[in-house]
């Protein structure tokens, strides 16, 4: 599950269609949508609500694009979709797309016209090239009958976070996973065997965090090609290299860097969006690191190697340091180092900086999500579809099912209400060895499903180590709030769309310059000035001021 960009910006067209949007995302399940669909009624229940187990009046299919992942290649023949139909009543027609390839297979079957009814795994604003064309559902128009869907969003108040996907019409057109809290899942994992024998202690700082790496260097003496850190994630998305490292490093400088990289960042001091490459804590972020590289405590290829690559060097005692999350140190790293005597790997939280105790809002409350094309609003039924997708991700029945499975087949509970695994089947930390997997063999806890959910929900399959871990990331942290709406016209929207791409590719090239010191810190002004003048940032965030303060005065 690796994190995405998110752009941060706000597309819409007044801000008047932007609170529309909102009010309209929160009514209620009675109220009429833009039109009765009393054609496009077949299947759906005429009494579903919240609360309301669905299933349709009568057997209906829907195709669905679905992720075919390495880690439990994709089956048609899983009980999950056995149990799904016993339940619902629908069937799927399956178009698998392999996690490496899902999102050009996407953009060719939406492009095309042959996209499926159901589109999974929608990241922040990928929706936004499909818009244009009118290709997607303005699926805002219909979600007064979702009834799940919308009273999570008002119940939870997700209207700022929702915002961030309206698009330049004032409407969106991606039902995002919604978490009920937010999360801080990615950091690093170290070897906490090397920290006992050094007395060291799991670093909270980036200061902390470079002594450590200083002392942990003493073990690469002799061993060639090693180095403390040697980092992996930087195939997703595979335009910004140094994924979490470069994320984790500027977050400590309040930018958003790596994955989260936007052009404009908000500056919760000043109160304006900046440009983040031209900011001062951009630079520092980037100084940090290349002082890492010229320390020799960063693994050079750190910012482009593959994955398996960074896990062979940990395997092979040649790094000591790699980004994680609670669930990759499980199945990756502690399977990895299983040949080194006495070898261990501890989470380290999310490190603070020069920005204090204050996290970006980057650990957000929303996830990937769903899409449809326009076409399905006219199939017959179109009501019931909506009705089981609301069920499937946004009811609390329909999420504990995609991510437990069936109770007394994959799962029991005990006398306090708590989930349990049956003991033949293992998934994450639970069961390791057992002879069957959740995912692999039932398809249960399947990416294109399992995302957003209660606090309840979401704990289920933590560990003890996970839980702590969550909790140490937010310990005495101040979590800032989503940062205002930029509303863009939609020739603004046109004009930076044009403006971002080759701004975007410029920076993130001479990133990886200046963090591997091809390219002299003597020249960050001229840099500067390539970023604001030759490829028009200036004008860039000039224009989304404008535009969050057009929307600030109309609001009063």
């Amino acid at each position: 599950m690796y994190r995405r960009n998110r752009r941060r910006v706000l597309a819409a067209a007044s801000a008047a269609a932007v609170a529309a949007s909102l009010v309209l995302a929160a009514c209620s399940s009675e109220e009429q949508g833009p039109d009765d669909l009393a054609d496009n009624r077949v299947g759906a229940m005429d009494n579903y609500d919240v609360g309301v187990s669905f299933r349709a009046t009568e057997p209906v299919e829907f195709s669905i694009l679905i992720n075919d992942h390495p880690a439990y290649p994709f089956n048609k023949d899983w009980p999950f979709w056995t149990w799904l139909k016993e339940k619902t009543n629908v069937s799927f027609e399956f178009v698998p797309a392999p996690l490496s390839d899902f999102n050009q297979v996407r953009t060719t079957l939406v492009t095309g016209g042959q996209a499926p009814d159901i589109l999974t795994r929608f990241y922040g604003n990928q929706e936004t090239e499909f818009v244009s064309s009118g290709a997607l559902l303005p699926v805002s128009d219909y979600v007064h009958l979702m009834p799940n869907y919308s009273h999570r969003v008002e119940a939870w108040k997700m209207q700022p976070e929702l915002a961030t996907h309206i698009q330049a019409d004032g409407k969106y057109y991606v039902l995002p996973g919604m978490h009920e809290e937010k999360r801080f899942e990615y950091g690093f994992a170290v070897r906490s065997d090397l920290l006992k024998k050094y007395n060291l202690d799991i670093p909270r700082t980036l200061d902390e965090f470079h002594d450590m790496l200083a002392t942990l260097k003493q073990e690469c003496a002799g061993v060639d090609g090693c180095y403390p850190l040697s980092d992996r994630f930087n195939q997703s998305p595979p335009d910004r290299p140094g994924g979490n490292l470069i994320r984790a490093v500027a977050a400590g400088f309040g930018v958003m860097g790596g994955w989260d990289y936007d052009t404009v960042s908000y500056n919760y001091d000043t109160k304006q969006y900046e440009l983040t490459a031209a900011s001062d804590g951009y630079r520092k972020a980037l100084e940090y690191l290349n002082n890492l590289i010229k320390e020799g405590l960063l693994d050079p290829e750190s910012l482009t190697q593959q994955d398996d690559l960074a896990r062979q060097k940990l395997a092979q005692g040649k790094s000591f340091v790699i980004s994680s999350n609670p669930q990759t140190i499980v199945n990756d790293y502690r399977n990895d180092i299983a040949g080194i005597p006495g070898a261990e790997m501890a989470l380290i939280p999310v490190l603070t900086g020069p920005f204090g105790n204050r996290l970006l809002p980057g650990g957000g409350r929303l996830e990937n999500g769903v899409a449809f094309p326009a076409r399905v609003k006219d199939n017959p039924d179109f009501v019931a579809m909506l009705q089981f997708v609301d069920w499937l991700f946004y009811s609390e029945e329909g999420q504990e099912f995609a991510k437990w499975g069936v109770e007394g087949e994959t799962y029991t509970k005990d006398a306090s209400g708590k989930r349990v695994l049956n003991p033949d089947i293992t998934m994450l930390a639970f069961n390791p060895g057992a002879p069957k997997h959740l995912q692999k063999d039932f398809g249960v806890y399947n990416g294109a499903f399992v995302y957003g959910g209660t606090v309840d929900l979401m704990h289920s399959f933590y560990s003890e180590e996970e839980a702590a871990y969550i909790s140490a990331a937010l310990e005495g942290r101040e979590v800032l709030p989503v940062a205002p709406p930029a509303p863009l016209n939609e020739d603004e929207q046109d004009d930076l769309t044009f403006i971002r791409t080759p701004l975007t590719d410029h920076v993130m090239t001479e990133t990886l310059r200046f963090i591997l010191g091809e390219r002299p810190f003597s020249e960050w002004n001229a840099f500067v000035d390539e970023v604001t003048n030759q490829h028009r940032g200036k004008e860039y965030v000039e224009t989304i001021n404008a535009a969050m303060q057009r929307f600030q005065a109309s609001q009063g």
